[in-house]
């Protein structure tokens, strides 16, 4: 089990601040591709990856990414600083 956490209009799009997922995903790809399949709206949020970021365990880290011993993956968009 991992805990998936949305933030910004990801979370807006899904209906969900966080869940726990059963996956047997590799990477992170894997588990997009796991909750796109699961409905229209996981698909409208993730039908862009280019447009999110993604952080493992509180890390910053990429789609093709291993989650192999992860806990935590949260999915947001870029941020701007200032």
């Amino acid at each position: 089990m991992i805990d998936v956490l949305y933030f910004a209009w990801v979370r807006e799009r899904i209906g969900l601040p966080r869940e726990r997922v059963e996956t047997g995903a590799a990477t992170v790809a894997d588990l997009v591709a796991e909750l796109r399949a699961r409905e229209e709206r996981y698909a409208a949020a993730f039908a862009d990856t280019s447009a999110l970021r993604v952080a493992l365990d509180q890390e910053l880290s990429g789609f093709d990414a291993p989650l192999a011993g992860v806990r935590e993956v949260a999915f947001f968009p870029p941020m701007t600083g200032g």
